[in-house]
């Protein structure tokens, strides 16, 4: 295998990246000056070297504390569960949320092979007590999994004294109706409220 041929697979294994925009970005990569692809390179090997969980959330950081831990301005008695660190940059974007974060890991997939011992669960709840947390905010995705995990987790949190809730589904701002799957419509209905 030519060193094109195996840039170009190891690229084709990233996340939305088929084998045509990978072989298009090896021969973009290959146009560009030597010392570009070497800081690419570098860039790489940092990440694999420096970055990692947080020691309280499992957020991905570089120092033993991520900055939202850090952060003595976030309100430490909410958490707000979600399945991997970047589903946080998501729920940070809308600029509402200003507690912590706890990060899964994962979600519960049998057929994958993950099962509750694969995910930070164990932490999440020894969190509980001596952070003197009051709500958990279970954010999983609305997949099948993602579902199965937010109620295996509400199991784990009933025995204690924490207001369990999860983040509301249904309809995007700007969406049509014509276009939304029945689950969508169902969960925005199920989560409607009074208009004042």
């Amino acid at each position: 295998m030519s060193v094109i041929d195996e840039l170009t697979s190891e690229l084709a294994r990233l996340p939305g990246i088929g084998r045509k925009t990978a072989q298009r970005l090896t021969y973009h990569l290959l146009r560009q000056p030597a010392a570009q692809s070497r800081k690419l390179a570098e860039a790489l090997v940092a990440l694999t070297e420096r970055v990692r969980p947080c020691e309280r959330c499992h957020n991905l950081t570089e120092m033993p504390l991520c900055a939202l831990c850090s952060d003595p301005r976030r309100d430490a008695s909410t958490l707000c569960v979600v399945e991997e660190a970047s589903d946080i940059a998501s729920i940070e974007r809308a600029g509402e949320f200003r507690g912590l974060y706890h990060v899964l890991g994962g979600r519960l997939s049998p057929l994958d092979g993950v099962g509750p011992d694969d995910l930070t669960v164990g932490s999440l709840l020894a969190r509980l007590e001596p952070e003197g947390v009051r709500e958990v905010i279970l954010a999983t995705n609305p997949s099948l999994e993602g579902e199965a995990t937010a109620l295996y987790i509400q199991k784990q949190l009933a025995p204690h004294q924490v207001r369990i809730t999860r983040i509301a589904r249904g309809l995007p701002v700007g969406g049509d109706l014509e276009y939304a799957d029945g689950v969508t419509i169902a969960q925005a209905l199920a989560a409607r409220r009074e208009m004042t």
